[in-house]
């Protein structure tokens, strides 16, 4: 009897964190993909708005490493991201009330400081919760990109009638549901194995000089990312699309994730030569997105040229999850997650939103996505020739942390 209850309540925590995540990234949704719109209805230009959605990458610069460090320090991420939602909600009421430059860029500087770590540590929260179990990190990470698409289709009309000055209030509700699921999940409880977390042993993940060249490259293949995420739903308005396209082009560029997710669970080998592989091809697969956005002439193009997003996104984000987890040390994951959310949101999105938005405005949005393409290519020369000395060299996992038995991680391919 007390079996069949462990299970049943087990069960209860697994659907909970799965709507936590389809809820979570829902409300980051709104946010990302239509606060654009309200910036150009307010009388920014294009150059104004890169600048200022370039604050969300410099803040994590510094807010993922911050967030990062306590988690990994507290040892109880729920309490971690209960304060980092408590306020990313108070803030949003302030960023949508500021009446002038200066006071917007104050809001969001403190919004983006609890804002932009939320997906590094709900990565952290499923690795946590699903370690030494049979789950899939990509069984739950699937909820997120659904959350994301259907929020995403069903928001577009809603603002549209309501006004994008509105998009708080449908921001905020969602993510106070978000809040409720997270908080019924169990605590983790923090194992005796576990190591003390010090600045001096958070310096152990820049010791690996693989994981650094993976972090650079990164960089460099995020940045078109980032400029096409600040200006998709502006680039669609200008060929004569509407809110409503903005609201399908985000559902089609992460429907189809749940798929590669649960293809990657299946199917991918967890050998870091491997995973490096699947880089080089995912980088040269967002080098032929970035062509077809700068030769797009319709917005219904730009809508179903999204769908490659699934593959090149979602293939760089799982991989790079999983590669993270792989090179850096058991009691430095959250740490080591933060850090590569950073190298695909943080340095690269400065330069993406600042440059793109000049780029967008003087030369237009086929020369920004040009730049991206050539940018792809870098990156995809840079991890093919990552991938031919790893396997060259016969790299082994033993000199990440040869403390840890890998062969016990619930990730092991079939």
């Amino acid at each position: 009897m007390n079996y069949l209850q462990d299970m049943n309540n087990n069960q209860l925590s697994l659907n909970s964190l799965k709507l936590y995540n389809f809820f979570i990234y829902g409300t980051m949704v709104i946010f990302t993909g239509f606060f654009q719109l309200y910036l150009q209805d307010i009388g920014m230009s294009k150059v104004e708005i890169g600048s200022l959605m370039a604050i969300a990458p410099f803040v994590s610069v510094f807010a993922n490493p911050f967030w990062g460090y306590w988690s990994d320090r507290a040892a109880n991420i729920k309490r971690v991201l209960l304060i980092m939602m408590t306020g990313t909600l108070l803030l949003v009421q302030f960023v949508f009330q500021a009446s002038t430059y200066t006071m917007i860029y104050t809001t969001m500087i403190l919004f983006y400081f609890f804002q932009t770590p939320m997906f590094s540590q709900t990565n952290t929260l499923i690795l946590g919760y699903i370690d030494g179990t049979q789950q899939k990190f990509g069984s739950f990470r699937l909820w997120g990109s659904l959350g994301w698409a259907l929020t995403a289709v069903a928001a577009g009309p809603v603002i549209d009638k309501l006004g994008s000055g509105r998009i708080s209030i449908v921001f905020s509700a969602m993510l106070i549901i978000a809040a409720v699921f997270m908080l019924s999940l169990p605590n983790i409880q923090k194992t005796t194995g576990s190591a003390t977390v010090s600045l001096r042993g958070f310096s152990k993940i820049f010791m690996n000089p693989y994981f650094i060249w993976f972090i650079i490259l990164g960089i460099v293949v995020s940045i078109p990312n980032t400029m096409n995420n600040t200006f998709m739903s502006l680039y669609i308005l200008d060929l004569g699309g509407s809110k409503q396209m903005v609201g399908l082009a985000i559902f089609f560029s992460s429907i189809f994730e749940v798929a590669i997710f649960l293809l990657c669970d299946r199917y991918l080998k967890r050998k870091i030569n491997v995973m490096i592989g699947c880089l080089t091809v995912v980088s040269l697969l967002f080098s032929l997105r970035w062509l077809l956005m700068a030769e797009a002439s319709t917005p219904l193009e730009v809508v179903f040229i999204q769908i490659l997003h699934c593959i090149t996104f979602g293939g760089y984000f799982y991989v790079g999850t999983q590669l993270t987890m792989l090179f850096v040390p058991r009691e430095y994951r959250a740490s080591g997650q933060a850090v590569y959310t950073l190298s695909w949101s943080g340095i690269s999105g400065v330069i993406g939103g600042i440059t793109g938005g000049w780029m967008f405005q003087n030369f237009g949005a086929q020369t920004m996505y040009r730049t991206g393409m050539m940018l792809a290519l870098i990156g995809a020369i840079g991890f093919g020739g990552m991938w031919y000395m790893l396997r060259k060299q016969e790299y082994s996992l033993t000199t990440v942390d040869e403390s840890e038995d890998y062969e016990d991680e619930p990730y092991s391919g079939n």
